[in-house]
């Protein structure tokens, strides 16, 4: 009788054990917008680039994509954003291992990245700038000033457009300078070590106030390039994993909102955008197919 009651009481406590197990399984799943409300946080990757995302001195993370996304999320029921210093390049591979949940980094919609990752629908649009030497010695006014002339180089951040569309336009390889981030392109400029450097006007007017503009000038009647026919304006988003949907739909419906209702114009306008930056009814679906 002992021996049918131990028995049984091993075969209940198995089965309990295995319930459990069923229970942990289920509970440990779920999508990453339901991790994230019942934490009350979300993971995110910048690349400390002004003015998208970056670290102030007191140690706060912010810019315009931090900050469009804070919002964001915060109405999605997600209290706080965890931030992730990450270089520029690194992104889109952390983004895919899962160190974080979204790159909050103002990073253009592209055609090759919608490969990678998932866009939200843009958050801006923005063109290009140009800085180099006081006086401009090199007589630079364009992307294709840089073509004419083999001995110029220009120096990008690694990973920014800015590189692609310098090839795209003729400049070679051999004149592209890649960077971990724009603080040192701009002290490339200065020491003479390149002869300019790219990236969005917005971006060129932080790092220039940040880091101080001596001996360098901003060139003021830069062409735009022209690619495909067409001059080229990008546009930024917040990126997520292709699997989280549901993220991405309940991401989107708070951009509509955002821009719809006026918070969206009055976030970028913190950062030194203008209304003409608003992104209008541009979707990601229609820039990822270029």
């Amino acid at each position: 009788m002992k021996f049918i009651i131990r028995f049984a009481l091993i075969a209940l406590l198995a089965a309990f054990a295995a319930g459990c197990g069923a229970l942990d399984v289920g509970g440990s799943g779920g999508s990453a917008l339901q991790k994230a409300k019942e934490e009350g946080v979300i993971k995110v990757g910048f690349a400390n680039e002004k003015p998208y995302a970056y670290r102030t001195e007191d140690g706060k993370v912010t810019g315009e994509a931090v900050e469009i996304a804070r919002h964001a999320f915060k109405q999605m029921g997600i209290e706080r954003i965890e931030p992730v210093l990450t270089d520029f390049g690194q992104l889109i591979p952390g983004l895919k291992a899962k160190r974080f949940d979204a790159i909050t980094a103002g990073m253009y919609i592209t055609p090759e990245r919608c490969k990678e990752v998932a866009f939200a629908n843009p958050e801006y649009k923005i063109g290009q700038a140009l800085a180099v030497k006081k006086g401009n010695p090199k007589n630079l006014h364009s992307y294709e000033d840089i073509v004419d002339n083999s001995d110029v180089t220009v120096a990008v951040m690694q990973g920014a457009i800015e590189k692609q569309y310098l090839k795209q336009v003729g400049v070679k390889e051999s004149q592209i300078k890649t960077v971990q981030d724009q603080p040192a392109a701009l002290a490339m400029l200065k020491t003479g070590r390149v002869d300019a450097i790219t990236m969005t006007g917005p971006a060129l007017r932080e790092v220039l106030k940040a880091e101080g503009d001596d001996g360098v000038e901003t060139v003021e009647d830069f062409k735009q390039p022209i690619i495909d026919g067409e001059s080229i304006v990008g546009y930024g988003a917040t990126a997520f994993r292709k699997d989280d949907k549901e993220l991405l739909e309940a991401y989107n419906r708070e951009i509509q909102k955002m821009q719809e209702g006026g918070k969206l114009l009055e976030i970028l306008k913190q950062f030194n955008f203008a209304e003409e930056n608003l992104p209008g009814d541009k979707t990601a679906e229609e820039l990822c197919k270029g």
